[in-house]
Formats: structure tokens, sequence, C-alpha cells
């Protein structure tokens, strides 16, 4: 029985996989279904069977590159040897993912007004999880001495990330939450400006 049920998991996997490669080229738009079976040389009827919709097969594969992501995120929580080496991975990781994994969030543009609950919750776990490591840098440095106390630092974390959204709203038209990639260096430079602004405040 483990056998047969570690192969379903194979073969999801391996859909996962190809489906993340399509939406990364051609974006979810002019990604069909047919197309992802194609590639796995799989029939239809058992990519249907995996994922009934190409809207859930999109919100598995971002759930696993948001599980990827958070890993690798929390696996760095407390290892940092100063504040600014630990605000510095969070501002680069995020856009380093946003870089390689642009075309595939076309999804996220084109239904910005009405997006499901799924993203939501993942954006939330992905700012949760960033907070809890800026925090702890600020907790590992106050206890070090070699930055003043501080009584609150998640609200200080808070600060900070709420600043770094405020870079990038500066760069949307017309409400879209989504910048150009043509924007993406020039909002990473100025949150790197705002990081050398902010550990200096905090000292």
């Amino acid at each position: 029985m483990s056998a047969g049920i570690d192969q379903q998991d194979i073969k999801r996997e391996k859909i996962l996989e190809a489906s993340h490669q399509r939406f990364l080229h051609y974006g979810y738009s002019k990604t069909t279904m047919n197309e992802i079976a194609g590639d796995l040389s799989m029939s239809k009827a058992l990519l249907y069977y995996y994922f009934p919709d190409k809207s859930e097969l999109y919100m598995a594969v971002m759930r696993k590159l948001a599980s990827d992501y958070l890993q690798m995120v929390e696996n760095k929580i407390g290892s940092f040897d100063n504040l600014r080496d630990a605000f510095l991975y969070q501002v680069n990781t995020q856009h380093d993912f946003m870089v390689a994994n642009y075309n595939f969030f076309d999804f996220v543009r084109l239904n910005e007004q009405n997006l499901p609950d799924t993203i939501w919750t993942i954006v939330g776990e992905v700012h949760a999880t960033e907070t809890k490591l800026l925090t702890r840098a600020i907790e590992l440095e106050a206890e070090k001495g070699t930055i003043q106390p501080i009584t609150n630092p998640a609200e200080i974390v808070e600060v900070f990330l709420d600043a770094m959204h405020g870079i990038k709203v500066g760069f949307m038209q017309k409400k879209i939450n989504f910048p150009k990639k043509e924007h993406l260096d020039e909002i990473h430079n100025k949150r790197l400006l705002l990081i050398d602004i902010f550990v200096r405040g905090l000292k």
C-alpha cells in the first residue's frame, strides 16, 4: 500500500515540477493542461485525476514554491553574525525569488482584484516567517549589546517591512499591486539603501 502512495507522491511531484516550468516560461494564461500532460508524456485524463483544473494545479505549484521559500528562510533564523546581514538576506532572498519566478506570477497580476484566499494565506505565512527572521536578529544583537535594547522588536520589524512595501508601491501604476519586471532592480536598490539607514538608526 505505501509503495503505491509513494509512487503517487513521486508522480505528483513530477507534475508540479513540469507545471512550474510551463507557468514560468509561458505564464498562467498561455499554459494549457494539454501542454503539461504532453511535457510529462501523460494522458490528460491522468493529469486531471491529480488536479481537476488548471487553477488548482497552479495553486499547488504556488504552495510548493512558498514552502521551499519558507523553509529556506526558517533555516536561517538566528544564524547571522550581525543585523545588517540578516536584513540583507531577507531583501536579497525575496528579490532573487521574485526575479527568478516573475513570469510565474502573471496569474497574480491578472487577478489582482480577485485573488483566491489561498494566495492571501501564503502571503501571510511569508510575512510571518520574514518577521520572525528579522525579529530574532534584532533580539540577538540587543543581547550582544551592539544595539540599544528594544522593548518590542517585532513592532520595529513591522515598520521596516511596511517601508519595504512602500518602496514597491512607489512603482505601482493605477493601483496595480505588482511592479513591472524592469522596476525590480530599482526597487531592490532602494530597499538596500533603506537597510543601511534602518540598521544605523537601531545602534
